[in-house]
């Protein structure tokens, strides 16, 4: 284990109310940890050696035993990985976990983990001047696209797209694209590469072990008998040595690498600049600057001057990845709770609560996911408070109730499951497919029930309960959702009609009365027949009940929308996912009417009791 005894310092101080929060950046051959006490306040950080350890919770256990004193929440690793769901299989060495175990292992609240250069992107707005070495011309261009790369045991790529308040990363495998040789010398070395694999990468070149080739087949094409050397013996040799053979090496690494910044560059439009990290490149020093990687950069025939403009930069500050998952970890808690996670919340509120709402407070902190799966009635028993006293604690962190909390707290506590999509193409195996309609569903689900407008459904919900009845109106792919709501609510006893024919639902809705209710289904929000006999039944004194997106016409219209923002390819596929939506949406309304009916019932029951024994005590 290697150990560096340092206290890195970036950005504003300020600690954190929820303890340390641990960062690391673990590659496929070392495993940089740290502890962040404050915003960009790194202390006890270390370096280990993964060949050290057979997987990643020995790792982490190894790291973490020697701060047994410290309690850590919340945490967000970079890996040298794709990161796709819960199960990680590691590609450069054979460690497989799930990321929900080892949170669970450790007792984490929060757990992210992403790629590395997913982190290494998400660093670079915080870099200042010092911490990077500009290399040729060029200006960055500000609230531009952004690139980075970087050389180590692989090659990392992605990418910095500007929004509206702030970057997104872009998550790339860029490194394994075909490797394209730009002259004779580097055909050569493709040429040797072929003959151990049939298809090479460019990281096949353009890393660590690329480095060892490209000695390998240099010497072979001239001539020379060398022993094999490791890569950072071939650094040595080259800067400190000057050794022809390890300079040649070098050189032509370096070449390779600006063309493939180039490339890069001209596919992203990267105008804000091209960022090289990696475990190779900053050790090299002002010695990179003299290389031909930026007159490789620039020569690029008739777009030369497109990309003399574009400027190029080595990270020099260490543990840059610390930044990226930093970052990555503030705005996940913070775009979940507002500035800090709903746990550091509760935490900070506690002597503001009353004695048995700490009660219920505690509760939650030791076992969020019992009070997350719990009814009412079983968390205010564990907690052994009464369930007004379970509302009102919701109602002190500023909720509407339980079922506004649980929705907040189940995002809060999720952060292992990416919210993505994957276009689904033609040329997709089974496999794939399956997959990516899989993922596309959770994660538009995971999205859904983040943005969900509980006070718009605790309307809509009001509104059917004292409905005399309820009309379904919906056309094309949306008419299997309305046909779906209309078996639910008869079922409770509420007459009710789907119509998906225009003509038909257009004259239904002027046969409307005050105290009907319309729920009206629509991928666009935008059919003028639906418009048309929404408006016929707002004019007939009905109530609209609007599943649509929220800036649609439809929703303008209507009583109440809920929200379905989902937007897909419709030329191609059916709306799938919108549909599941919906439906989820129909689940939801009927689940609240079918608790109303069962909270009625048991009202009636207690009247009917109650009268029962006040007419015994007037008799007796």
């Amino acid at each position: 284990m290697t150990t560096e005894h340092v206290s890195i310092q970036h950005g504003n101080a300020g600690g954190f109310s929820g303890g340390p929060r641990l960062l690391a950046d673990i590659g496929a051959t070392h495993a940089r940890f740290t502890l962040e006490t404050a915003p960009g306040v790194f202390e006890s950080v270390r370096v280990l050696k993964c060949d050290d350890y057979p997987g990643i919770i020995p790792l982490l256990r190894a790291y973490l035993d020697q701060h047994g004193g410290r309690k850590v929440h919340h945490a967000a690793f970079a890996l040298a990985n794709p990161i796709d769901g819960d199960q990680v299989r590691m590609t450069n060495r054979d460690w497989a976990f799930s990321i929900e175990d080892v949170r669970r292992e450790f007792g984490l609240y929060t757990l992210l983990i992403v790629n590395d250069f997913t982190a290494l992107a998400m660093s670079l707005p915080g870099l200042q001047a010092k911490d990077r070495m500009q290399v040729g011309g060029g200006t960055a261009v500000p609230k531009s696209v952004i690139g980075v790369l970087g050389p180590g045991t692989g090659l990392g790529v992605s990418g910095l797209i500007p929004t509206a308040d702030g970057f997104v990363t872009l998550g790339s495998e860029g490194g394994h694209v075909n490797f394209a040789p730009c002259d004779e010398r580097e055909y050569a070395i493709l040429q040797f590469a072929w003959q151990e694999w049939s298809h090479v990468s460019t990281e096949r070149l353009i890393s660590g072990p690329g480095l060892e080739l490209i000695y390998r087949a240099l010497a072979q094409r001239g001539q020379k008998k060398v022993a094999a050397l490791a890569a950072q013996d071939i650094m040595r040799g080259a800067l400190s040595d000057a050794d022809p053979l390890c300079l040649e090496t070098l050189e032509c690494f370096c070449g390779m690498l600006g063309s493939f910044a180039a490339n890069l560059a001209v596919t992203l439009g990267a105008f804000g600049g091209v960022y090289i990290g990696g475990g190779i490149v900053p050790l090299m020093g002002d010695w990179f600057a003299q290389s031909s990687f930026r007159r490789r950069f620039e020569a690029k025939g008739r777009f030369t001057g497109y990309l003399a403009q574009i400027p190029t930069y080595v990270i020099t500050t260490p543990n840059p990845a610390f930044y990226g998952v930093s970052a990555i970890l503030s705005e996940h808690l913070r775009g979940r709770s507002g500035d800090s996670s709903l746990l550091d919340r509760i935490q900070q509120l506690q002597g503001e609560l009353t004695p048995a709402e700490r009660r219920v407070a505690a509760l939650v902190l030791e076992n969020p996911r019992t009070v997350l799966n719990e009814a009412i009635a079983e968390i205010a028993r564990l907690a052994d408070v009464s369930q007004p006293t379970v509302i009102r604690f919701c109602r002190s962190l500023g909720f509407l109730g339980l079922a506004d909390f649980k929705l907040k707290f189940a995002s809060s506590l999720t952060g292992t499951i990416p919210v993505r999509h994957s276009q689904v193409r033609m040329s997709d195996s089974t496999h794939d497919l399956s997959a990516k309609v899989i993922d596309n569903t959770v994660s538009a689900i995971l999205n859904f029930r983040d943005q969900l407008d509980v006070h718009s459904l605790d309307q809509a919900i009001a509104l059917l309960r004292k409905a005399n009845k309820v009309e379904f109106y919906a056309m094309g792919n949306a008419r299997a959702v309305a046909l779906d709501g209309q078996h639910k609510f008869f079922r409770f006893r509420i007459p009710s009609a789907s119509y998906g024919d225009a003509h038909l639902f257009s004259l239904a809705a002027e046969l409307l009365k005050a105290g009907d209710v319309v729920i009206v289904i629509s991928n666009s929000g935008k059919l003028p027949e639906l418009l048309k006999a929404v408006d016929a039944a707002r004019h007939a004194g009905a109530d609209v009940i609007a599943i649509t997106p929220n800036q649609s016409p439809l929703a303008k219209k209507a009583t109440v929308c809920l929200a379905v923002n989902h937007t897909e390819d419709n030329a191609t596929f059916l709306s799938m996912i919108s549909r599941i939506l919906q439906l989820l949406l129909i689940d939801i309304m009927a689940v609240g009417l079918s608790i109303d009916a069962a909270q009625d019932e048991q009202q009636r029951e207690l009247n009917t009791r109650i009268s029962n024994l006040l007419i015994s005590h007037l008799d007796s």
